[in-house]
């Protein structure tokens, strides 16, 4: 998934989505460890969108405590 595509998504839809990744990992895990996995790939893809969200989701945090602050 596209950066600019995750930023326009509020924080709960971040979570929803990070939830839905992290499920799906899981998922490709157990297919890992079975040795029946048909996309290798989506592994690292899914890890990368996992943390391009957690990455927004640290941002969106920051900016609301800088908006507290001042």
């Amino acid at each position: 998934m596209k950066i600019s595509q995750l930023r326009s998504l509020n924080q709960e839809e971040l979570l929803e989505k990070e939830r839905s990744l992290r499920e799906e990992l899981a998922k490709l895990n157990q297919q890992r460890y079975a040795g029946r996995l048909d996309k290798p790939h989506m592994y690292s893809l899914i890890r990368k969108d996992i943390a391009r969200i957690q990455t927004i989701l640290n941002e969106k945090n920051q900016n609301l405590k800088g908006n507290k602050t001042q």
